[in-house]
């Protein structure tokens, strides 16, 4: 099996997670470098994984031969930049949601990766869970037949801190856009037409900063489902994340991995074992799988299975969904 030498450019909690996840797979992927601006992220990391380059600007490591691909888990406002940058000097790119939070950017960016023949896949990594592959699978070979209702609850266990509100882009972007993107994946079919409900039920003070916590979105589609996500900044039992797909065959649905399969019944009571708190235990396999998808790409020459693409149209619905809620009104997609 080739392995792929990579770099990671950014190291957050997701780009720290990230580059845990690619030292558990050495047949596939060789960390060569990492760049962060923060020294503070820079020196923890370097001090732990001993990588030979490092460096606080990004550009240093894709001057390097000796580098393939790069991971870019970085802030949302430079990942358009940062992979312009990759593609021009012919490194494969997995990039972290979302591309950016405007989509003639975007449309940009595309046509470089586009012109300089590089991968680019995008960290939709819910398309990679077990549960919501199978569903998928059922959609697209016709078990359940026609789509015509497609629902994800997806709540998380706490709100994130204020800081993060303040950079986030807002519900719709940092949030929501996962189960954009998989409601996509399990309806087979574009969205023609959102409308978009929140409120503030669980911080007063991220309504304050201009943004909701607590969100209804229903959805047309071309295919002529219907479909429902709901999102909540707050679950105090764990990380809700269920699907279901109905159609006139039947239904599939996934509800929430668990520790246990295990029931136990006694006389006055029944318990089933916690669900996990979150989101990096949740996922932990379908982080993995989409790693493994990336590389599987570029060493097959494959198309990625989260494109570029699905990267622009979830930024699309989040766009359409904000506009919604700020008007009051159904907002038909343009594409």
């Amino acid at each position: 099996m080739a392995k792929l030498r990579i770099a990671v450019i950014g190291l957050g909690r997701i780009g720290k997670m990230h580059l845990k996840n690619l030292m558990i797979l050495p047949d596939q992927f060789q960390v060569v470098g990492i760049a962060d601006p923060t020294e503070e992220n820079l020196q923890a990391v370097v001090d732990q994984y001993h990588l030979p380059y490092y460096s606080a600007d990004y550009h240093e490591l894709l001057q390097k031969d000796d580098v393939d691909c790069v991971l870019i888990a970085s802030a949302t406002d430079t990942h358009a930049q940062i992979i312009k940058d990759a593609a021009r000097a012919g490194k494969d790119i997995f990039c972290e949601k979302p591309l950016d939070t405007d989509v003639a950017r975007i449309k940009s960016l595309l046509a470089i990766v586009d012109e300089c023949g590089v991968k680019l896949q995008v960290g939709f990594n819910r398309r990679f869970d077990h549960n919501f592959w199978r569903i998928h699978q059922c959609v697209t070979d016709g078990s359940l037949g026609t789509p015509q209702i497609i629902k994800i609850s997806s709540r998380d266990p706490e709100p994130p801190s204020l800081e993060y509100v303040k950079r986030s882009g807002g519900l719709f972007f940092d949030m929501m856009i996962h189960d954009l993107d998989l409601i996509r994946y399990l309806s087979n079919s574009e969205v023609e037409e959102v409308t978009a409900k929140g409120a503030v039920l669980v911080n007063p003070q991220i309504g304050e900063l201009g943004d909701i916590d607590t969100a209804i979105v229903t959805l047309k589609f071309s295919n002529g489902a219907l479909g429902v996500i709901d999102n909540s900044r707050q679950a105090v039992y764990g990380y809700d994340q269920r699907a279901e797909v109905f159609g006139n065959k039947g239904m599939a649905k996934a509800d929430n991995d668990r520790n246990s399969t295990v029931e136990l019944d006694l006389k006055d009571a029944s318990k089933l074992d916690k669900m996990p708190y979150f989101f990096i235990d949740r996922y932990q396999q379908a982080y993995l799988s989409e790693l493994t998808a990336f590389h599987n790409s570029i060493v097959n020459d494959e198309s990625v299975m989260a494109s570029g693409n699905d990267g622009l149209r979830a930024v699309q619905l989040a766009l359409a969904c904000q506009k919604s809620l700020e008007t009051g009104q159904s907002v038909k997609i343009v594409y």
